[in-house]
């Protein structure tokens, strides 16, 4: 497993996309990884697909129902896994899990045990009862899984503070709380004072999504302070629209804008290469 720090994200913006595993099929799905990684994508969001995700709108939804049609299941994706992450060069996988559906009943310890002897490079693990949070991030400190830890613009103190101090891969602020793919009511630039106040409380990079599609939505996130965007349902979109490499490869060219500071304290485009 590859080692991750506060530096995931190596540029400004950060770019993380979301794909279920198995959509497209696992074959095709390397190829995905591969180009993505040729063009320095940051991070590949990858869920075990699950049924009925309460946090996702119906074009995720969708794709986790094809996904589990083709009989995608965590033995597959972490054999998928093991091939593809050894020739990757720029981009890492955070393994998205869904508590219910993948990791019960399996005690929780066992699970990041079998997540840190894999090749994925962090986990987020979706709806985990409040009861076994501390005895997950126990297991994840003792075995150096690192954490990828979630929290709303108005989630209550505790709770935010909570996920800032175990985030060890990235921090993912969700714009707004509703399904994925929606954007949020008061626009990104409403985010810059809760990611102000994150940044006080966590040394992790904070990546925010939900609502992003677009070049503009990335700058405009980027202006509000975060240092990586999560891009899930724009992606997925081009999955169910025809060939997923070449749509894919057009897709993140469009969203190609490291913002580079001038000496100015402007800031310019400058193409990723």
């Amino acid at each position: 497993m590859a080692e991750l720090t506060s530096g995931f994200f190596g540029r400004a913006p950060g770019l993380a996309l979301f794909l279920n595993a198995g959509d497209p099929p696992l074959p095709a799905l390397r190829d995905v990884v591969t180009m993505l990684d040729e063009h320095r994508v940051d991070c590949l969001e990858l869920a075990v697909p699950f049924p009925n995700s309460f946090t996702d709108g119906p074009t995720v939804r969708r794709s986790a129902d094809r996904a589990l049609a083709r009989g995608v299941d965590l033995p597959a994706v972490l054999d998928f896994l093991s091939g593809v992450v050894p020739g990757l060069r720029h981009t890492k996988i955070a393994l998205l899990a869904d508590w219910s559906h993948t990791v019960k009943p399996a005690p929780i310890a066992d699970f990041v045990a079998r997540i840190a002897d894999s090749a994925a490079d962090a986990l987020l693990l979706h709806g985990l009862p409040p009861r076994l949070r501390e005895d997950y991030y126990t297991a994840a400190a003792h075995r150096g899984l690192p954490l990828v830890t979630t929290c709303y613009p108005n989630s209550p103190d505790d709770t935010r503070r909570h996920s800032a101090a175990h985030a060890s891969a990235y921090l993912y602020l969700v714009a707004h709380y509703g399904r994925s793919g929606a954007r949020p009511p008061g626009g990104f630039a409403a985010l810059a004072d809760p990611i102000s106040r994150l940044r006080t409380e966590t040394s992790a990079p904070i990546a925010v999504g939900f609502g992003a599609r677009t070049r503009a939505d990335v700058v405009a996130l980027h202006t509000a302070g975060a240092d990586a965007v999560v891009i899930g349902s724009a992606t997925v979109e081009q999955v169910e629209t025809g060939d997923p490499v070449e749509n894919l490869a057009g897709f993140v060219r469009s969203l190609a804008l490291p913002l580079v500071p001038t000496t100015s304290g402007s800031t310019e485009d400058k193409e990723w290469k």
